[in-house]
């Protein structure tokens, strides 16, 4: 789960630092790809490996319409205005969802195949949690290529450092603010069609992913990819110790709480210091 979390949180700090502003629809993006994977693999039966692509190309058109419907029209808009552009996509994309695939909750099974998993020191681990984990090895490298090795990903650091200089500079900021929701919705894509046959899905299940993803992007320091997947591993530790040790209740109001005490100490995050920032050309 908190391989999820880190991966929700990539997608907020991508369009955080192309456009300075929050993508409340980020939740809906996994819930999205959840939806669609369960649908593409379990209904229309399809190979695992081409729903997978599907399902990430798809949800990354959604970011993409999203991007070119809604932010690039506007001329100067406020952070405010982008802003409630998101919460209502958020909302927009929830209904549809409810209006074709109802209300019941979907799944399917493990990638390895149904129920299967592996014991490791006396515990049962679910052959699933390797794909999760798989998949945020190689987005994380992924991005690190991308950001350090080509020169679409450099612009896209240039922007989130200075887009007035990036803009001058010759760099498309339109563009760079384009790809990034392209890019965001990918990874949230990803996101949800790995989680589903663990958490199942609804229509309603991209608000927790959305909520859990923030927090671990302001915990980790809001920008800064490293502090992501370092907050979003440790919100999923803290979820897990909570619910084995306390109770499952609790599970989802421990992680918040420590986030709380953390941005009343550091409000900037944990890596959220200068000395991070040298961090964020990851």
């Amino acid at each position: 789960m908190g391989s999820i979390y880190a991966l929700a949180a990539l997608g907020f700090n991508i369009i955080y630092n192309a456009t300075g502003i929050i993508n409340f629809a980020q939740g809906e993006f996994v819930m999205l790809g959840a939806m669609l994977m369960a649908y593409f693999a379990a209904v229309l039966k399809l190979p695992l490996l081409l729903a997978f692509i599907v399902v990430v190309l798809l949800v990354a058109c959604v970011g993409l319409i999203l991007e070119r419907g809604c932010i690039h029209p506007l001329k100067n808009p406020s952070i405010l205005v982008l802003v409630m552009i998101t919460i209502a996509a958020s909302i927009l994309l929830k209904g549809v969802t409810m209006f074709i695939a109802g209300k019941e909750v979907h799944g399917m099974e493990y990638f390895s195949g149904e129920n299967t998993v592996v014991d490791m020191g006396g515990a049962k681990v679910p052959t699933q949690t390797f794909w999760i984990l798989g998949v945020l090895g190689v987005v994380v490298c992924g991005l690190v290529i991308f950001f350090n090795l080509t020169l679409a990903g450099k612009a896209m650091r240039a922007c989130a450092f200075d887009r007035t200089a990036a803009s001058l500079m010759g760099i498309p900021t339109k563009r760079m603010v384009m790809f990034s929701f392209f890019l965001s919705a990918a990874i949230g894509g990803m996101a949800g069609a790995v989680i589903v046959p663990i958490s199942m899905a609804d229509y309603q299940s991209g608000a927790m992913f959305g909520i859990k993803g923030f927090g671990a992007a302001v915990f980790g320091g809001l920008g800064n990819n490293f502090g992501a997947v370092s907050a979003g591993l440790i919100l999923g530790i803290l979820e897990a110790l909570t619910a084995g040790y306390l109770s499952s209740h609790y599970k989802d109001a421990l992680p918040l709480a420590v986030l709380l005490l953390v941005l009343f100490v550091k409000p900037s995050g944990l890596f959220g210091s200068e000395a991070a920032g040298r961090l964020k050309k990851f």
